[in-house]
């Protein structure tokens, strides 16, 4: 399995297309067993969902996102996770260990996050 998290310094990105780019997890029974970080691409609309897909990415986890986004992901079988906090490398043991606290998406049905 592979988890994405969208990532600003260390901390998990209020947005996920707004954010410095993706820590990527590789684990394998239930344990990271691989960690890297991908600058993200410029900003597009319902291009991220796309390029974490080929990126090989099956859950990504992030403060936010939109409608369109949320849609994409489900669309290409990717398992988003929205509303999380803290730091990126806490998230990921906290959701293989399913204990993650998640909340309501950062932005709005417009799009617009808090930031």
């Amino acid at each position: 399995m592979r988890i994405a998290v969208a990532t600003e310094g260390n901390k998990v990105s209020m947005h996920f297309g707004r954010c410095q780019g993706y820590t990527i997890y590789e684990v394998e029974g239930g344990k990271m067993t691989s960690e890297r970080f991908e600058s993200s691409p410029p900003h597009q609309p319902g291009m991220l969902p796309k390029w974490l897909k080929e990126k090989g990415a099956d859950v990504v986890i992030a403060g936010g996102a939109g409608a369109m986004a949320r849609q994409l992901f489900g669309q290409m079988g990717i398992e988003l996770i929205l509303g999380v906090t803290g730091p990126v490398r806490k998230a990921v043991n906290e959701y293989l260990e399913d204990r993650l606290e998640t909340g309501p998406s950062t932005c709005d049905s417009s799009g617009s996050c808090d930031h």
